[in-house]
């Protein structure tokens, strides 16, 4: 590091007596690479220059050794331990305006997002509050940061842990002390809306915040535990609903079926699969095909997940009254052309959802089973009776989610010949394959994988189906006719993918363990 000048006498005392080092950034050219890491509001804000990074380490030019917010939050972000280097106010904020306005970021380049002033006290809280504020905030910049789908709060024994579900898998993060629970918990429930004096029973609420320019909302759910409360905040990404179908993960033959079956003017198309299986995405993306000036489309939720535009979306209530089933009854007089049904759980919504779907609607719904056959098993093991399933039903699709291949560090790899066995890759298929897998980098922190995309299985209700659904034939038939008709397994899509390079052999043989035909 450079030392100012002589006239800069008290800045240097001041880095004497802190141990620090002192610089003039007049002179200093900071590489496009560091400045991604700080967004220009960050540095303006907090007086920091970020001017060199030394593996796990951040030099940072700052004004003052005693003005650790801005570091302190920097730390956090970057999960870097930020080394600070003294230098006066007004040369910072001259090589800001400096480094930024010659070498700008990309809003894409940059892994963190700006942060948002904390979101407003309701004037309860002390000054005393101010950090618990700015932790929780911190904590939900970086979840977003990461590309996290929720974030975990759990009291244990001894600890206060703390986790983001990243890609499917949940990670570890650097954990609060655990004296500071009860006013982190505290501050979430007040930002959800919930009640802070209820302690004993589950709730659920909101968080609505803008971070990066990009509008959020995170649904929280509180669960007492033998700990203290237990909280999990889905972060729901409105980008999400925009995703065409070939984002999901459908190939093009696939997607070509799969547009075929919701172009339907009317029946019952079903999605299956477990819960966090992408059911709900699925479902708005379908919804955002088919959104046009000319088609009135609502929506039943438990809850309103996201909220698009230009469709009607009715929240379940039950304890008002608004049930699914009394909400679809409701809809069925708005004379909808397409219908959504959060998920089908009981007869009385079926028959509901089923009828409608005979008198000219186009309906979406969910089911929890384990593949598409197995959807017309469930509809008539809750009581719809099997020539009303035979005649409404369009098809149906089972997915799940797999790891996708990190574009930035996929190299090509040839998988080990027991795992092309184990998944009944031929030779032939070997030959021709891109067989790719991620070496681990900054982007996907070491994973290998970035981003998630769906294997599906998709089974059109063909006249043969048709008749023994009717017949009332059992779930390994109707399997076998699907198979006959053309329908490929979850299995045998994820193989497809992994010979377009697209995820690894590890991931479709770990989502598709149970699925061996």
């Amino acid at each position: 590091m450079t030392t100012p000048a002589a006239a800069e006498d008290p800045l240097r005392r001041l880095a004497a007596q802190y141990g620090l080092e002192t610089i003039d950034p007049a002179g200093v050219s900071v590489p496009p690479e560091v400045l991604a890491l700080v967004p220009r509001s960050l540095a303006a804000q907090h007086g920091l220059l970020p001017l060199a990074r030394r593996g796990r380490s951040l030099h940072v030019a700052s004004s003052d050794p005693l003005a650790t917010e801005g570091t302190d939050l920097l730390g956090h972000l970057l999960q870097l331990d930020i080394i600070p280097v003294l230098a006066p106010a007004e040369a910072i904020a001259r090589a800001i305006d400096r480094c930024y306005g010659r070498a700008p970021v990309a809003p894409d380049a940059a892994p963190v997002p700006a942060p948002e002033p904390p979101p407003a006290t309701t004037g309860d809280e002390s000054a005393d509050d101010a950090p618990i504020i700015k932790y929780v905030h911190a904590l939900i910049l970086e979840a977003i940061r990461r590309r996290a789908s929720d974030i975990h709060l759990e009291p244990l024994a001894r600890r206060f842990r703390v986790r983001y579900r990243i890609d499917g898998l949940l990670q570890e993060v650097d954990n609060p002390p655990q004296r500071l629970q009860p006013a982190i918990l505290s501050r979430l429930k007040l930002m959800a809306n919930i009640s802070i004096a209820e302690k004993r029973l589950p709730q659920d609420g909101r968080i609505q915040l803008n971070a990066g320019g990009k509008a959020l909302d995170l649904r929280v759910s509180a669960l007492p535990t033998a700990h203290g409360e237990s909280i999990v905040m889905r972060i729901l990404d409105q980008a999400g609903l925009r995703l065409g179908l070939a984002e999901l993960g459908f190939l093009p033959d696939d997607r070509a079926g799969f547009e075929q079956l919701i172009a339907a003017p009317d029946g019952i198309l079903l999605v299956t699969g477990p819960t966090g299986s992408g059911k709900t995405t699925t479902l708005y993306s379908c919804l955002h095909h088919l959104n046009q000036p000319d088609r009135k489309i609502i929506t039943v939720e438990e809850p309103v997940e996201y909220q698009m535009s230009g469709i009607n979306q009715v929240p379940v209530r039950a304890e008002t009254g608004m049930t699914f089933a009394a909400a679809l009854r409701a809809m069925l007089r708005q004379a909808p052309n397409i219908i959504m049904v959060g998920e089908i759980r009981d007869a009385e919504t079926a028959d509901i959802a089923i009828n409608a779907s005979l008198t000219g609607h186009l309906v979406f719904s969910t089911l929890h089973t384990n593949d598409a056959p197995g959807a017309v098993t469930r509809l008539v093991d809750i009581g719809v009776k099997p020539f009303l399933v035979a005649t409404a039903l369009r098809g149906v699709v089972a997915q799940r989610l797999i790891r996708r291949n990190c574009p930035e560090c996929s190299r090509p790899h040839l998988p080990a010949a027991a795992e092309l066995q184990a998944l009944r890759i031929g030779a032939a298929e070997a030959a021709g394959a891109n067989f790719r897998r991620g070496a681990g980098c900054a982007a996907c922190q070491g994973t290998g994988y970035r981003g998630r995309l769906g294997i599906f299985e998709i089974m059109t209700v063909t006249g043969p189906m048709r008749e023994m659904i009717h017949r009332g034939a059992g779930g390994a038939q109707l399997r076998a006719q699907a198979r006959a008709d053309g329908m490929r397994s979850l299995r045998e899509d994820g193989v497809r993918k992994i010979i377009a390079g697209l995820t690894t052999v590890e991931e479709v043989a770990s989502i598709t363990l149970g699925d061996l035909s």
